[in-house]
């Protein structure tokens, strides 16, 4: 299945798309979210699917994240070695984790906002794993079981706040509307190996990021396992795997977004985003 959730920012519905049309589950009754992941959702709205006549959605309805706010957004810094090279890292032994705020979501095609006094806004084409279930302390022979299904990311990035202000690097990754993410959500079933996905970005028409998750440092069970060693994921939570070479942080000289820039993304089998940039406005 593919899900998406539609209309005004803060009052979306929930939706499907089935045969590359859209159309409205609100009947369902059920956002999705934690309560929807923990208790079979899937299931039940796939039985829900086939027992009811659902109106079409126009195509020019905005859409949402596909999933109702997670309670948290877990990424993965430095997963491929190609980005760890052109940002003069080191690649890790351990993968790098940070976090990224909820209040940073926003649509696949919402506008980016440029933060204020930020000089350094970067772009991260990224694949996302969605949780199914509750997940502590899991082992990587099981770390898949926990998979609900898979999301397109941009990890949108402060290179300045991130790098440059002391501290940790959340401070440069949950500015407001830094996580876009959708079009859609799809099931685990929908991708038949996510460790073979392309992934790129464009700016302007310009293509900056070409990769494949073939080229993870760690992969998905791996990161599932880790994670869970060190906070309780719940249903619905994001972890977003990593971007791989391609970035403004990256480029010599440097290349960084500016209003009215355009990015375009897409991942394999997860559709296609694109976002415009805009100066913040007081």
């Amino acid at each position: 299945m593919k899900l998406i959730r539609f209309g005004e920012a803060g009052k979306e519905k929930t939706g499907v798309i089935i045969n590359d049309k859209k159309y409205d589950t609100s009947a369902f009754g059920e956002d999705y979210g934690e309560v929807f992941f923990e208790n079979d959702g899937l299931t039940r709205l796939s039985h829900f699917l086939e027992d009811s006549l659902l109106p079409e959605i126009t195509e020019d309805v905005r859409l949402g994240c596909p999933l109702m706010r997670p309670s948290k957004i877990v990424c993965i810094g430095l997963n491929y070695i190609d980005h760890a090279k052109e940002t003069n890292a080191t690649p890790p032994s351990e993968p790098v984790i940070f976090m990224k705020s909820t209040t940073a979501i926003v649509g696949p095609y919402d506008n980016i906002v440029i933060p204020k006094n930020s000089v350094k806004t970067d772009w991260e084409v990224e694949l996302a794993v969605v949780i199914g279930k509750k997940a502590s302390y899991v082992s990587e022979a099981d770390a898949m079981d926990y998979v609900a299904g898979y999301v397109l990311h941009n990890d949108v990035s402060e290179r300045e706040f991130q790098i440059e202000r002391g501290g940790t690097w959340d401070k440069g990754k949950g500015c407001d509307t830094f996580a876009p993410i959708g079009p859609f959500f799809a099931t685990k079933d929908e991708i038949a190996d996510p460790h073979n996905l392309r992934l790129w970005l464009k700016l302007n028409g310009t293509v900056m990021q070409d990769g494949n998750t073939s080229n993870f440092i760690f992969n998905i069970p791996h990161l599932i396992s880790y994670t869970s060693q060190f906070m309780t994921l719940l249903p619905g939570d994001i972890i977003s795997t990593g971007t791989p070479a391609g970035v403004g942080l990256g480029m010599k000289p440097n290349l960084y977004l500016k209003p009215g820039d355009v990015v375009e993304l897409g991942v394999d089998g997860l559709g296609v985003a694109r976002q415009t940039l805009v100066a913040y406005n007081t």
